[in-house]
């Protein structure tokens, strides 16, 4: 057990050296106050023997299984006085350095005896994946005031395991899931869902009003009772919904603190859940050179789960995504038709040609929904006034390259599909919407 010595042992020694300078004068005086210097060394000597061991307390680290990205994570620690005496600590953490500090890491705590006390900080994690906290270094003050002894305790949640995960931020998944199920609209919104007058499932049968479709009447009915009836649909439930998400070089790119990736890991968590919560299976194609994950679709809350577990250690890799590897895995283990929603970026025609030729196949045995995280920067820019000649050279190429994406995207519809170029910050809305958009219509 290590120990440091306090103010009030530097306090004491000081004393004696100022006074060492009378021994100079008086021999008995120099022999007086050497005495005091070693009784001083001995009395630290007796304060660190009788001071209490480190298992008269005891230290606990307390903090959830799994931490959010982008979103503050509380870890408490708790301290137990198990000595006769209240007892000063100085309690340090061992943090994962690449999470940010959002409170103080060090505390003072005096905690009677018996009793126990806690405090909290908060760290922000910046990236996906697995941490590991260190010890919990906790200084506490000798009896007799002389010393800090040092103690490093193993803590963690209830054992001695210190690694943590942190998984994508699910708040506003399960936002976005609240106001779909509520059939609410939000500001900017989400489209009110619409459980009748659309899909393809058969419901009821209800008298003609104006307005009604004339393919949606019943004739057989009509001509028993004598009116005009109109068969009245739900919208189908158990419905298969995949993500395909591109991990390759283009989505390292990093749009404020996060990376494109983790835009679309955000927006591919709020459609799952906004699907799951309508009954819809849900699954997960993660690829680049080639397929790093799969989950099949199944509904239910679990499913989330293990999209969860999925994602939250997936990373963007610096190579060229392989779309017909993912697309013929995709073909191969999924025959049921599905909405397909593909997230990536695009740069131009020419490097989206692979994405787009393999995407017009699905269709029209799928529905595919590609969807391009639109780079924020690149339109404020055209919006900008240019002030110098390199300001409109930046532009026009800035023009050219939204242009051309567009161009790409229009490819996708013409065939039949759905494309989506939104700016980050209204990615999984937009998605959300979207998807609300499929379902009302019954376009799958």
């Amino acid at each position: 057990m290590k120990f440091v010595f306090t103010a009030r042992f530097f306090i004491l020694l000081a004393a004696g050296i100022l006074l060492l300078s009378a021994g100079w004068v008086n021999r008995a005086a120099f022999t007086l106050i050497i005495l005091y210097d070693v009784a001083l060394i001995t009395f630290a000597v007796i304060d660190y023997i009788v001071s209490e061991s480190a298992s008269s307390f005891q230290v606990e680290r307390e903090m959830e299984d799994r931490f959010a990205m982008g979103a503050e994570n509380r870890v408490t620690i708790k301290i137990t006085n198990r000595a006769p005496r209240p007892v000063t600590f100085r309690i340090k953490d061992e943090y994962p350095p690449d999470m940010e500090l959002l409170s103080p890491r060090e505390v003072y705590l005096t905690v009677p005896a018996g009793r126990s006390r806690m405090w909290s900080y908060n760290l922000l994690p910046t990236m996906r994946g697995s941490y590991s906290f260190g010890n919990t270094a906790v200084r506490f003050r000798s009896r007799l005031g002389l010393l800090w002894r040092q103690v490093h305790y193993p803590t963690a949640s209830g054992s001695l395991k210190t690694a943590v995960k942190v998984y994508p931020d699910i708040r506003e998944a399960k936002k976005n899931e609240l106001y779909a199920h509520r059939n609410r609209r939000p500001d900017p919104g989400l489209r009110r869902m619409r459980l009748r007058g659309h899909g393809r499932e058969f419901e009821s049968l209800r008298d003609f009003v104006i307005g009604d479709e004339i393919r949606h009447i019943s004739w057989a009915a009509t001509a028993r009772r004598g009116k005009l009836i109109t068969r009245q649909y739900t919208i189908e439930r158990s419905q298969n919904v995949v993500v395909m998400l591109d991990t390759g070089r283009l989505m390292t790119a990093r749009i404020g603190k996060l990376s494109k990736l983790d835009h679309a890991i955000n927006a591919a968590l709020s459609i799952a859940y906004v699907a799951a919560s309508g009954g819809d299976n849900v699954g997960l194609v993660a690829f680049s050179r080639r397929v790093i994950s799969y989950l099949p679709p199944h509904r239910g809350h679990d499913q989330i789960n293990r999209l969860m577990e999925a994602l939250y250690k997936i990373e963007p890799q610096m190579i060229e995504p392989s779309y017909a590897r993912a697309f013929n895995f995709f073909s191969t283990n999924c025959h049921r038709r599905s909405l397909v929603v593909i997230l990536t970026d695009l740069v131009d025609r020419d490097a989206s040609a692979e994405l787009l030729a393999h995407t017009s196949k699905l269709v029209p045995r799928h529905l595919p929904l590609i969807v391009t995280i639109g780079d924020t920067d690149l339109r404020e820019l055209v919006r900008a006034n240019p002030d110098t000649s390199a300001d409109v050279y930046r532009q026009s190429v800035a023009e050219e390259i939204l242009r051309q994406r567009e161009e790409a995207l229009s490819r996708i519809r013409h065939a039949g599909g759905l494309a989506l170029d939104v700016p980050a910050r209204h990615l999984s809305l937009e998605l959300v919407n979207k998807y609300l958009e499929v379902k009302e219509r019954g376009l799958l």
